[in-house]
């Protein structure tokens, strides 16, 4: 006889996760940002599944647990499609300031930046062709098609340069002036700079 569902069984599959899936999401976690970390300073081919265990405290096997090998698990990395959701998770009319104001929490906050690997695609050699065409993709292709009016493809490229470019004054040449700003002075200033590109003419 099959088993039948009840509201019991409805309910306990919709309760919150378990810790021990808590754990696993949170170690998936460190392990995909150790890799982009190591991804924004390194050549893909010199970076070894140890280094990234290490830098993410987990063991070796315990990357390969959950992501495989090495190539599944940079592919991950090199996608750009979690980050560009939230990189423009907002009504057109306000995106230019949640841009700024995403990168900029994602530096302070995490160290992280959503979209600026893609500066170093010249370090990885054929895999620096997959990110740049996931970048495309993901990033300014998804923006373009969200403007309205002439030269869409060009706005959405420059908006994002726009915003890289505060990236790389924050993440990597570490500006004291900008570091110390507060975010929503930097929003202010910086937002209506990417706005424009993303209203046209």
């Amino acid at each position: 006889m099959s088993a039948v569902s009840t509201p019991s069984d409805t309910s306990a599959a919709a309760g919150p996760p378990s810790p021990a899936r808590r754990d696993a999401e949170t170690t998936k976690a460190a392990i995909l940002r150790a890799a982009r970390h190591l991804l924004a300073r390194q050549a893909h081919a010199d970076i070894t599944l140890k280094a990234v265990a290490e830098r993410a405290g987990v063991s070796a096997p315990l990357v390969l647990k959950y992501f495989g090998n090495k190539d599944a698990l940079f592919a991950r990395v090199m996608s750009f499609e979690e980050d560009a959701d939230a990189l423009l998770d907002a009504p057109l009319a306000r995106l230019g300031a949640h841009m700024v104001r995403h990168v900029v929490a994602s530096q302070r906050e995490r160290g992280a930046d959503p979209v600026l690997r893609i500066a170093f695609a010249p370090l990885h050699g054929d895999h620096g062709d997959v990110l740049r065409a996931n970048f495309r993709t993901q990033v300014t292709e998804r923006l373009a098609a969200r403007l309205a009016g002439p030269d869409r493809g060009i706005r959405a490229e420059l908006a994002v340069a726009t915003v890289l470019g505060l990236g790389v004054m924050f993440g990597i040449a570490r500006g004291s002036e900008l570091g110390a700003a507060p975010t929503e002075h930097i929003v202010e200033r910086y937002g209506p700079t990417v706005q424009a590109h993303l209203d046209g003419p």
